[in-house]
């Protein structure tokens, strides 16, 4: 859907880039005073890394703005994201002696428990004040703090798109997300959309969001997702596709990319939720936040193989036939095979 007269970057953001450290095949949560042997380990750039990774695998040409550490993490998880996922990153800079951010991700039982070890984050100049002309931007709000660069970008006619995390003040302000009012849509989950809005039902926390916000969509976990457009009233809610999951880390990331991709596209608000949601939960069938998020092609080989069960729900299949057309052709059977990588293996050539 782009055209001649957009700009060469689809999607802006910023933020902290953390090298993931994950622990996978985990019988069960750690115990104290014992040791645990994990079955898999991988490594992947993560933090603001996961949705930059999830935008440009769905087609986006994304740039990023982040500090680098400047140590092999860092230098490992630039190359991953400049040479492996094609991401922009003019706009990032290394930081003389500054250490990498590191997370280590236990999964076990379909949940993750994370530990997480970084200084003293750099002056924020990898978020320029002027951000490049873009056709859209994903921003993380911080109760009580603007960011200059939101408004800009809202300024230069950048769609923003705004996720937030836990208020640990717990005042759950709305007030507290002054740049909501430079944003198009914000999409939090259940827990903090009711919380922000002083309601006991997300549905109905989602359209009192919208007297701050033109889009609210707030996702519901197991039970998917909720949106209305406050401009013309339209309201969506789709199921969650029910799948294995093995890692939940990054999955909400993953959805907002395919929020974003969708509404770039201009479909309607129940197929953005519906594509979303799906994208969603092909990642959390692989370990990793990152290294799991799906492109085309999986989401294609997914589609070719869910019509061909006899278990399936005709109605609900309705639900994805926007796909058709749009999907290349799957090459290879599913599941797909996944590189786990790993840092400090030497090149033999």
């Amino acid at each position: 859907m782009r055209t001649p007269a957009d700009p060469a970057c689809d999607v802006y953001l910023t933020g902290t880039v953390f090298l993931d450290i994950i622990f996978t095949g985990l019988g069960s949560a750690p115990v104290r005073g014992t040791e645990s042997w994990a079955h898999g380990m991988g490594s992947s750039p993560g933090g603001v890394a996961n949705m930059a990774t999830a935008l440009a695998r769905l087609g986006l040409r994304t740039s990023l703005a982040a500090a680098f550490g400047d140590d092999h993490y860092g230098d490992y998880c630039w190359d991953a994201l400049e040479q492996g996922e094609g991401i922009d990153l003019a706009l990032s800079r290394t930081v003389p002696g500054w250490h990498s951010p590191v997370t280590v991700s236990m999964a076990y039982e379909g949940e993750r428990t994370m530990v997480s070890h970084g200084h003293e984050a750099p002056p924020p100049e990898s978020a320029p004040e002027c951000p490049p002309p873009a056709r859209a931007a994903i921003a993380s709000l911080t109760p009580g703090r603007r960011d200059e660069w939101i408004a800009q970008a809202a300024r230069q006619g950048t769609r923003v798109f705004a996720d937030v995390g836990w208020d640990e003040t717990g005042r759950w302000d709305p007030d507290d997300l002054a740049d909501l009012e430079h944003c198009e849509a914000f999409l939090p989950n259940a827990e903090e959309a009711m919380r922000y809005t002083r309601t006991d039902c997300p549905r109905a926390a989602a359209h009192a969001l919208t007297e701050r916000v033109p889009v609210a969509v707030v996702t519901l976990g197991a039970e998917g997702a909720y949106a209305v457009d406050g401009r013309t009233g339209e309201c969506a809610e789709v199921p969650a596709i029910v799948v294995e999951a093995l890692d939940p880390t990054g999955a909400g990331d993953v959805f907002v990319a395919g929020f974003v991709t969708g509404t770039l596209a201009q479909w309607p608000l129940a197929d953005r939720l519906a594509f979303a949601g799906l994208t969603a939960a092909l990642s959390v069938q692989e370990f990793g936040g990152s290294l799991s998020a799906p492109g085309w092609l999986e989401i294609a080989t997914w589609w070719q193989q869910v019509q061909g069960m006899a278990d399936q729900d005709p109605a609900a299949l309705r639900r994805y036939t926007f796909l058709d057309g749009l999907l290349p052709a799957p090459a290879r059977p599913w599941p797909l095979p996944r590189a786990v990588p790993t840092i400090g293996f030497r090149n033999s050539a």
